[in-house]
Formats: C-alpha cells, structure tokens, sequence
C-alpha cells in the first residue's frame, strides 16, 4: 500500500491521532505526575489500545458532519490545554477520557459510540482520583490501625490514635498519599482489564475486582507498617527510598505480580488445560 493510500484511510488517520494525544498525555504524566500515576496510566492506556486493536475489524467507521466537527472540537480544546500545562494538574486524568470521546465520536459519531463502551470505561476508570474517593470515604485511619496491627503482631511496641502510628523512637502520620486508594485503584482497574479480556464467569466478574481491592489495601498496609518501622528504627534515606523512591514502585509491582500469578493459576490455566482436554 502506498503512502497514498495510506492518507486515503480514516482508519490510518484516527490511529496516528489516537497516537499522537496518548505520547502527549504520558509524556505531561512523566514530567509532573506522581510516580504511581505514570505506571498506572501506562497500564490503562495499553489496556485500551489493547482492547482496540483486538476488535478494529468489527467497529462500523461512519460518522455525520455534526459529529465530525464536534469530535474535532473536543481535541483541539485538549490539545490547547495540554500545551498550556507547566505543573500537575486534574487534566492528566481526565484528559485520556475526553480524547477518547472525540475520538469516538470522529470515528463513529453518536449513534455509534456505544462500540467503544469497553474502552472508555477504562479511560474514565483513571479519571478517578484519590481526593475524590477520600471524601466519599476516607479509609486512613483504617490503614493506619491495619499497618499497627502488623507491627504489633511482629513484636514492635506500637500505638496508633487515628491516622497516627507511633513507636517508641518516631511516628507516622497517614495521610491520603498512604491512605491505599491508589494501590487499589490501579489493581481493581487491572482486574477490569483482565475482565474485558478474557472470558469469565459471572462468579469470576465478582470475586476478582473484590479480591483487587483486597490485595491492594493489603500491600498498601504492609508499606505503611514498613514506613513506620523505618521511621523509628532506620535513617532517613531509607525512609525516602521506600516512601518516595524507586522503593515505592516495589509494592505496586508486588501487587500487580500477585494479582496477575492468581488470575493466571485460578482462571487462565483452568481455562487453558479444558480446551487442551477438549
């Protein structure tokens, strides 16, 4: 095919778009998102590309004029903004789910929206931010007295008075960067992901995105008992290293690797040895 052709092609035309809006996101998300964010967006976002490029063949390409001018409009306002941004922002986070609707509607306008339900779901999925979830319900006490616990059933002289968990020789004070939504907000949309792409059970669409709550709360417990240990016992350098550092990112991988080794041994690998049975 031509490099002519090529241009001739929406599709070619909506890919390099989709493409060009997803580099320009992820690279705002690296230069002023937190760290946990840039790996999280990454998983989302490869998630939906993923779920794109599994079903392509399949989507009807036809939009109206109105829906054309309107998809435009929509990326334009958030191609201007994304050029205005020098700190982090909001818009990181809703920005993948508004470029996602225009693109939708460019490719297949209203009345063919509902195509791409799956992939919208996931990108509105990382518009939702700890902040928001906090004044629903602010779990920081809960992980402060879980991360307590802990330290209390390792044989460590701890307190705990609402978010504070305190040890002979220093405390912690658990706010809403360790209050554990972030790490449950990235496996539970992990195991969405996993849901949209394989085929499950109506028992399996249940347990799983409970157990990814669970786990992340979990993980997020044992970092936070660890930061109180390193507080008192340790220097500051590994307190950072494990709180702001390369060392934070450690319990999100331990998260993702455990949440994936289950949906592999439990569902996957049942799923693989019946069709070999068969």
């Amino acid at each position: 095919m031509s490099f002519a052709q090529v241009t001739q092609e929406p599709k070619y035309w909506l890919l390099g778009i989709a493409a060009g809006l997803m580099i320009i996101n992820l690279t705002l998300i690296s230069r002023y998102g937190p760290a946990d964010f840039v790996a999280t967006s990454l998983l989302f976002l490869g998630g939906a590309a993923f779920l794109i490029w599994e079903r392509y063949k399949s989507f009807e390409l036809q939009s109206s004029l109105t829906s054309t001018i309107l998809g435009m409009g929509i990326i334009s306002l958030v191609l201007m903004k994304s050029a205005t941004l020098n700190t982090y922002d909001i818009f990181l986070r809703l920005s993948p789910f508004i470029s996602g609707f225009g693109l939708a509607l460019l490719a297949s306008g209203l009345k063919g929206i509902k195509q791409y339900w799956q992939e919208l779901f996931i990108l509105g999925f990382m518009s939702v931010s700890t902040g928001f979830l906090l004044k629903i319900f602010n779990i920081s006490p809960l992980t402060a007295k879980f991360a307590a616990m802990i330290l209390w059933y390792l044989g460590f002289p701890v307190t705990y008075q609402g978010i504070y968990v305190s040890l002979p020789t220093g405390s912690i004070e658990v706010y809403s960067g360790c209050s554990g939504y972030s790490a449950i907000l990235q496996l539970l949309g992990l195991s969405i992901l996993f849901l949209f792409m394989f085929p499950t059970t109506v028992k399996q669409k249940i347990y799983i995105p409970f157990l990814a709550v669970i786990l992340g709360f979990i993980i997020n417990g044992i970092r936070v008992a660890l930061m109180g240990f390193l507080v008192a016992y340790s220097d500051k350098d590994s307190f950072e290293y494990w709180h702001f550092g390369e060392g934070s990112l450690i319990f999100s991988m331990i998260g993702v690797l455990l949440l994936g080794v289950f949906c592999w041994f439990f569902i996957l690998r049942h799923e693989s040895l019946n069709t070999t049975q068969k």
